[in-house]
């Protein structure tokens, strides 16, 4: 008998699917039929294989509501963020579209003849998708993986899967020889594991914990296997007292409570010059307290749910013992009344030992605290075993320069939020994760780069 999951709506806790998981002699099928179709995959002509990525772009962007909704049931998301998840699916496949007649190798001067280098593709892609953002880093993967010419096997998350699943159907419907890109809903202890040991898998994507990372890593060493790994992080907001304060308050709850704080880039650390500090507060208890935490089917809904009760009571017991400033509003009556839901919270923090300063929370909840100087506020930002991203307010060109280049993260803004773009490459410092997705080389980290001499005699 086929085990089975059912999907919760987090905003209500109510039952939305049931969906059989894959058994590990389906995920060994799925694998070897996507070995077997990559020969071919690999060797269409470069326009053709754009024009497929292309043409599922284009069936992506006509399911762009369905899916956006199947998102809001499925993960919690508010409305206008599933939009733009789903957006960000076929604007990746559009993106990366202009990929394969653009895989260049080069020219490289020797004496007796000529040397030339090539980008060949791996084969199969295992990819690993959390339950955060189901849709846009399952696209983050496949997108430049197929580009390339590799064939993708894909795990969505349990909790998740169901905004996965649709995409794998509308990349058939799209055109996509069967095989190419397969979508296998199971356990991590199943399916993923497989991923990592089967020796036809020639690279991982893993996006998701610092802790799971680790031992995916560890396995891939097996074979020598490929791995990107894209992990936890504890991102600072560095605000100094010459910035736009009324600017860096208004927009601090954007940058940690979108999507409920489930954000490996939340700016979850807010250090605040000391003398803005009250200022700051002052401002950021307005922001927090107008923030929209309503049914994320809403249009005017700003935050939703935790995904599930467990994540709900890991969130919570970072607050025992902590000094609470303020909090904003959560539904808790009506349909929502049994859904996972905790109000944006904002702690005030004197020492960076504490685990609210030190741990991802992976929730709706900040800490602040206050530094002296530019020196101070580099030495505390870095304090800490993650460098995915992070925000810096100054009116001072020259100090946006000194502590963006101080400050050990993969993806800095300064008197914004903004991490991640299709077009740039995206990816963390120290064990925030291993290698970059995205941009115009991420195609490249899907292939092999081979180097061929011939004499001219």
């Amino acid at each position: 008998m086929t085990d089975t999951h059912t999907v919760l709506n987090p905003a209500t806790a109510a039952p939305v699917a049931e969906i059989a998981l894959t058994t590990l002699a389906e995920t060994d099928a799925a694998i070897e039929r996507a070995a077997a179709v990559f020969g071919a995959w690999r060797d269409i002509a470069p326009g053709e294989r754009a024009r497929l990525l292309r043409a599922f772009a284009t069936v992506v962007d006509a399911h762009l509501e369905d899916l956006a909704r199947l998102e809001v049931l499925n993960s919690g998301h508010t409305i206008g963020n599933a939009r733009w998840e789903a957006g960000n699916v076929r604007d990746v496949l559009n993106y990366y579209s202009a990929a394969p007649e653009r895989m260049f190798g080069r020219q490289i001067p020797v004496a007796g003849g000529v040397d030339v280098t090539f980008h060949e593709p791996l084969g199969v892609v295992g990819v690993i998708v959390p339950w955060n953002f189901p849709m846009p880093i399952a696209g983050w993967g496949f997108g430049p993986a197929l580009a390339a010419g590799n064939t993708v096997v894909l795990k969505p998350a349990e909790l998740t899967p169901l905004t996965a699943i649709r995409l794998g159907e509308l990349a058939l419907e799209a055109g996509l020889p069967e095989g190419v890109f397969t979508v296998l809903p199971g356990k991590g202890s199943v399916v993923g594991e497989r991923f990592v040991t089967h020796p036809l898998v020639r690279k991982v994507c893993f996006t998701g914990s610092t802790e799971v990372g680790k031992r995916i890593m560890a396995g891939c060493a097996d074979q020598v296997k490929r791995v990107t790994l894209e992990l936890g992080g504890k991102s600072a907001n560095v605000v100094f007292a010459d910035a736009d304060i009324a600017k860096a308050a208004a927009t601090a709850p954007y940058a940690v409570f979108d999507n409920a704080g489930q954000d490996c880039c939340a700016r979850s650390r807010i250090l605040v010059q000391r003398s803005a500090y009250d200022e700051f507060l002052g401002r950021l208890e307005t922001a927090v307290r107008s923030l929209r935490v309503i049914d994320p089917a809403d249009e005017a809904s700003e935050m939703g749910p935790l995904i599930s009760a467990q994540q709900r009571a890991v969130v919570t017991g970072y607050l025992d013992g902590v000094e609470t400033a303020f909090t904003g509003a959560a539904p808790d009556d009506g349909g929502f009344a049994e859904g996972f839901w905790v109000p944006p919270t904002v702690v005030l923090a004197d020492d960076p030992a504490l685990p609210i300063w030190r741990e991802e929370v992976f929730g709706p909840v900040v800490a602040v605290m206050p530094f002296d100087d530019e020196e101070e506020a580099v030495r505390l930002a870095n304090d800490t075993e993650y460098g995915l991203s992070g925000s810096i307010f100054t009116r001072d060109l020259g100090r946006a320069l000194r502590v963006a280049r101080g400050v050990e993260a993969g993806n800095l803004s300064v008197n914004s939020h903004s991490s991640v773009r299709y077009w740039t490459p995206f990816g963390g410092y120290k064990q925030s994760g291993l290698g970059r997705e995205l941009g115009p080389d991420a195609p490249n980290a899907f292939t092999e780069e081979k180097n061929v001499f011939i004499a001219q005699d």
